[in-house]
């Protein structure tokens, strides 16, 4: 059979190795398949007297290396100086080189030198086809699609080789995949190929993406579901626990947060491009110090504040805490100062753009998340209730926008959030204001939710007893007399007096603020969420993602509580605290003293056992 002449500039070292050991023209001299079809033979021309060649093995033509170097000098010689009528008697030699095939001079030189008699077979069979140029300059290069993958060794691509018994593979699956893989070939160059991986064989028919996100939603629900109620369990317990609890739960919540918004800095240096912040080879952890220093000196502040301005008994009424209560302002300013004059002393020239971005970052965060937190606990302290209700209401506005835009949502919100819907913010806005009127009158009626945390260690099993803020006492509307008239008359009905709180207004206004603007600041959160292209802050609570999206809302209603009691709920009383801070804030020792001889005097004027006391 006819072959073509490859020409390729790479011979494969295991071909050339076998070849040259074996001291042989070429392997293909044999029949290259079991399939061949061997030609008739036809009479060979007069060959020159018999040589009797060494004994080698039968069907492989014998050469030896000088031989073969003088054949080929001849043949590069021949192939110069040929005409095309004489190209039809010229065969090809085949070389050592698995792809390449060097011409040989004449089939009389291949009835010579091949005693078994096949090479003049093809030399006749190559003699009655068709004359064809040879261009010997000119590299063969076949057309093939791009994507044909290689073959692993580059000699053994186009050569036809027998299939090996012990090769043959084993039938696959009925049901298989495709995974993409890649292996190293010769030369550390990567080869795509296709690994084929069984799967299991189903009765039933094979799933598709959809049912696969179906369960995948149906989980995430499940999951959902069972961490709602154990934070709204937790959270109960906690209420009852006492405000102490309550306290520590708002520290470890923004602690969370902080540490996610925080966390994000890292992922903008990343989208720049601009390498991390680093000392000796290793991360900076400075850059992480300075974060959570400034952050202990802002809650040491804020919380100082509070402590203070809640506890003046306790504070001003022992010598030990004076210091701590005259100095604190001072105090947590010098505290600032140390860590603003360390943030100066880090700075790096190749990193002063990341360092600075960083210091304004972790004082927004501060601003944000850490002042709203203090208003919280303010909250806490000035009445549970004034905590307890406002959370309650975003919380109650969450579950119902969804319940109603799951229903009947059809019109997109805003675009920051997708899955919000006008029908779902109407519906939950109208719900949480019925909802928080009701919630608000039930829980007005214990002292326990309405008076000021002046003890911490009560708790809902305490008696706790206080005066009660006025917006808490019950009052009683009469309808006006024509009106009054007019209903008996018609309606044969007394009217009796309708029973009201001011706090029941209270709560309708803050109702309609955590309907209509508390949502704002998880529109904020989404919104950063998809300035840096991620789906959750974190991973603190299973199914809800991190704690900043479950807190998102809670920050900016716990501001609005905390002004708005302050300005038109709180009643400004004179109480011990306040006395003894005048006192001890603005009276010296000696002045003190008078005070509380002349103090002496007049509760033994009133008849009080002022002797017992002092005891």
């Amino acid at each position: 059979m006819s072959r073509p002449n490859y020409e390729t500039g790479r011979t494969s070292f295991a071909s050339r190795t076998v070849f040259e050991a074996l001291d042989v023209d070429d392997i293909d001299s044999e029949p290259e398949s079991e399939h061949e079809v061997q030609l008739p033979l036809e009479p060979p021309p007069p060959a020159p007297a018999p040589v009797t060649p060494p004994k080698e093995p039968v069907g492989l033509p014998v050469r030896s290396k000088s031989s073969l170097k003088r054949a080929a000098k001849k043949e590069r010689a021949a192939l110069a100086a040929m005409e095309p009528s004489a190209s039809a008697l010229v065969n090809g030699s085949e070389s050592v080189n698995d792809h390449e095939v060097e011409p040989e001079s004449t089939s009389q030189t291949d009835a010579t030198e091949s005693p078994s008699g096949l090479a003049p077979v093809r030399s006749a069979a190559r003699a009655r086809s068709p004359a064809r140029p040879v261009d010997s300059t000119t590299p063969f290069s076949p057309s093939l699609p791009e994507d044909l993958p290689q073959p692993r060794s580059p000699g053994l691509g186009p050569r036809k080789r027998k299939a090996s018994q012990d090769l043959k593979s084993k039938p696959l699956s009925k049901e298989s995949k495709l995974e993409d893989a890649s292996f190293a070939a010769d030369g550390n160059e990567k080869v795509n190929v296709v690994q084929l991986s069984s799967l299991k064989a189903t009765s039933g028919p094979i799933n598709t993406g959809a049912d696969h996100e179906k369960g995948k939603r149906f989980q995430q629900a499940v999951t959902r579901t069972i961490w709602t109620l154990i934070m709204i369990g937790g959270f109960i317990g906690l209420l009852l626990a006492g405000p102490v609890y309550m306290v520590l739960l708002v520290m470890v919540c923004q602690t969370l947060v902080y540490r996610e918004v925080t966390a994000l800095f890292g992922l903008t240096t990343k989208s720049s491009g601009e390498p991390p912040i680093t000392t000796k080879g290793k991360s900076d952890p400075w850059s992480k110090t300075l974060n959570w220093y400034f952050f202990a000196v802002t809650n040491y502040f804020l919380y100082g504040e509070s402590m203070i301005y809640y506890f003046k008994h306790v504070v001003y009424a022992d010598v030990r805490f004076l210091p701590f209560a005259t100095h604190h302002r001072f105090i947590s300013f010098m505290l600032y100062i140390f860590g603003f004059m360390g943030f100066v002393a880090s700075l790096k020239k190749q990193y002063l753009k990341q360092q600075f971005g960083l210091f304004g970052w972790v004082h927004m965060s501060l601003l944000v998340i850490i002042f709203s937190s203090h208003f919280i606990v303010n909250n806490i302290l000035e009445g549970m209730i004034w905590f307890w209700v406002p959370a309650s209401l975003v919380i109650c506005n969450d579950v119902f926008a969804y319940i109603w835009g799951m229903m009947f949502g059809r019109t997109q919100l805003i675009a920051l959030s997708p899955k919000k819907t006008v029908e779902g913010f109407v519906g939950a806005f109208i719900s949480t204001l019925i909802f928080g009127f009701f919630w608000a009158t039930f829980f007005m009626r214990f002292q326990y939710m309405t008076c000021p945390a002046y003890d911490l260690g009560v708790s809902a099993w305490s008696n706790v007893q206080c005066t009660p803020n006025p917006v808490f006492v019950w009052r009683y509307y009469t309808l006006p007399a024509p009106f009054q008239a007019l209903i008996t008359s018609t309606l044969n009905i007394q009217v009796p007096p309708i029973p009201w709180a001011p706090f029941q207004y209270h709560a309708l206004i803050m109702a309609t603020f955590a309907s209509l603007v508390a949502p704002f600041g998880g529109f904020f959160a989404s919104g950063f969420k998809r300035a840096f292209d991620i789906k959750d802050f974190g991973h603190s609570i299973p199914g809800h993602g991190g704690m900043t999206d479950r807190m998102d809302c809670q920050f900016l209603m716990g501001m609005f509580s905390y002004v708005y009691y302050t300005s038109l709920a709180r009643v400004h009383r004179v109480t011990v605290g306040s006395v003894l801070q005048t006192i001890v804030s603005s009276l010296s020792p000696e002045e003190q003293m008078q005070l509380f001889t002349d103090l002496r005097r007049l509760l033994e004027g009133a008849g009080a056992d002022v002797a017992a006391l002092c005891r």
